[in-house]
């Protein structure tokens, strides 16, 4: 069954040590006007991960979640607070962590295997190389078959597993995705989710994912982190005490429910906080223009 931590512990569960940390992690963006103070979007964030873990953060709308991700994968700087992955300090992108996007990023002119040969290609190794990787990385990810399509005759999902192949052929100790299955129906996303469990699970990989499903971050993770409203705070950490060995057949389980239940009800409460902050937004828009 689930627990839930004090936030501020954010301690992996593992046991083992830590691959990567966030420590007393806050991120204010400057006014647009340089008059005002600017947005703070996180504030005072500690997180502990583990190799091999599976974390998820959700939080409503406008708290953050994507800033969280921009920092660890160093791309974005001048923030307060101090993110380390084996202990070096992340101060741009670094080589043992990966992202995966939302939005498409397939090169359109490039076949899936030179899809995944891209990085490879560019960090210099050689056409034997790359080309063994790239297609032992396909075959992981179940695109064997489609080694020379082009992106557009792919279906979204494809194209997912293509990025995701990409970025995992440059082999990270961290993967990060940040709404990786968002644009996708349902269905494919829970299927896609089985699918990265059983990647994740083959390469022993440490995986970070944000998300605004609550189904999808209990069904990957062995913890939730849950952010408050803006500024994006750590309200709970919840301990996902499923088995290790999972598909979608847990999301009927009563187990599943109570969890579903259980992240929700420290979830609800900040959401409608930012529900309240988008109105008083919009209101205060609506008044700006109408005195402009």
């Amino acid at each position: 069954m689930a627990t839930t931590t004090d936030a501020p512990a954010g301690r992996a569960v593992s046991g083992e040590d830590n691959l990567f940390t966030i420590e007393d992690l806050s991120v204010t963006y400057p006014s647009t006007d340089g008059a005002s103070r600017g947005v703070t979007a996180l504030e005072h964030i500690n997180l502990n991960v583990g190799k091999g873990e599976f974390v998820s953060v959700v939080g409503p709308s406008g708290c953050g979640k994507s800033t969280l991700l921009s920092t660890v994968s160093g791309l974005l700087t001048g923030f307060d607070g101090r993110i380390t992955v084996r202990g070096d300090t992340i101060t741009g992108p670094h080589p043992n962590v990966g992202v995966v996007f939302q939005e498409e990023s397939t090169f359109p002119w490039r076949n899936v295997l030179k899809n995944v040969e891209f990085g490879l290609e560019m960090r210099g190794l050689g056409k034997e190389e790359r080309r063994k990787r790239a297609l032992d990385m396909l075959s992981l990810v179940g695109l064997e078959d489609f080694v020379r399509s082009y992106p557009h005759h792919l279906s979204g999902g494809m194209k997912q597993r293509v990025a995701i192949a990409r970025t995992l052929v440059m082999e990270p100790s961290i993967l990060l995705l940040d709404e990786p299955f968002g644009a996708l129906d349902e269905q494919t996303r829970i299927i896609l989710g089985e699918e990265l469990l059983r990647i994740q699970r083959a390469l022993d990989q440490t995986v970070l994912l944000i998300t605004h499903n609550i189904q999808e971050a209990i069904l990957l993770s062995n913890r939730v982190v849950v952010l408050s409203a803006r500024p994006g705070r750590m309200k709970a950490v919840v301990n996902i005490d499923l088995p290790a060995e999972r598909d979608s057949t847990l999301l009927a389980t009563d187990e599943f429910a109570v969890l579903v239940g259980k992240v929700w009800s420290v979830l609800r409460e900040e959401s409608l906080k930012a529900f309240a902050q988008e109105q008083k937004q919009d209101q205060t828009n609506h008044e700006e223009t109408a005195h402009a």
